[in-house]
């Protein structure tokens, strides 16, 4: 073999090992990403831009292969944890779908309805109230056709379903000329939430009265209704001035 030929064989050897090593370190590399991205799961993101509270479906959702270590719980949902759910804000197309931007699954009875009533500072227990609370609620009815001065109890043990943020309201009582008051969601029986849409329209005041953590035990023994009977005086009837 001429010195032209070991020089040929030589460079193709060179080659060769280069190839190995060229193919070891990219081997490496891909292996390294691949142990930092992991396993892909299929997540959903909005097909079109969605104003909030559109229901999600089928024609609403592209799924999407992202890298699971990197998504957060609220994002690992399925289709059909999506579909026939609400966004509850308004979502741009392409955004990623998360359990937290869905309206909260109602956990309502078959017999219950949502209502919501607003209450102030006073009524609504110093801010105190919180969904999961019950409550006991009162109305004073003052100058209510048929119906004496008197507060009454009307309804006992009712479930707090949300308290939503506070908003400014006129109120031409107040000095400032305004009120700050707060939307609060009840769970109540369809004869209990007339009741308490009644009072909210036409009572001086309905008013949240908190309960202790867990109650459920006998109240027969409490009253439902007082008036100046029970203080030593006399009821006032309607349309009698105090």
């Amino acid at each position: 073999m001429n010195p032209r030929q070991r020089r040929g064989v030589l460079f193709i050897l060179l080659s060769a090992l280069l190839a190995v090593v060229v193919f070891v370190v990219v081997a490496a590399y891909v292996g390294d990403v691949s142990s930092q991205v992991g396993d892909k799961v299929t997540v959903y993101r909005a097909a079109d831009d969605l104003p909030a509270y559109t229901e999600l479906s089928e024609e609403t959702l592209v799924a999407d292969e992202v890298p699971a270590r990197w998504l957060s719980e609220s994002a690992q949902v399925t289709q059909d944890d999506l579909v026939g759910r609400k966004v509850g804000v308004a979502v741009q197309e392409g955004t990623m779908l998360t359990t937290d931007m869905l309206v909260a699954a109602s956990d309502l009875s078959p017999t219950e309805r949502e209502i919501a009533i607003k209450v102030d500072q006073v009524t609504g227990i110093a801010d105190r109230v919180a969904p999961g609370d019950y409550v006991d609620i009162y109305a004073v009815f003052a100058d209510v056709a048929g119906l004496p001065k008197q507060v009454q109890v009307l309804v006992r043990n009712v479930r707090v379903v949300s308290v939503r943020g506070s908003q400014v309201e006129t109120d031409d009582d107040s000095l400032t000329g305004q009120q700050t008051v707060v939307p609060v969601t009840l769970a109540l029986e369809p004869n209990d939430a007339l009741a308490v849409t009644y009072a909210a329209a036409f009572a001086e005041e309905v008013r949240l009265v908190g309960l202790p953590t867990g109650t459920g035990g006998d109240r027969t023994g409490e009253q439902s209704e007082f008036d100046a009977d029970e203080l030593g005086g006399t009821a006032v009837p309607e349309g009698v001035g105090n």
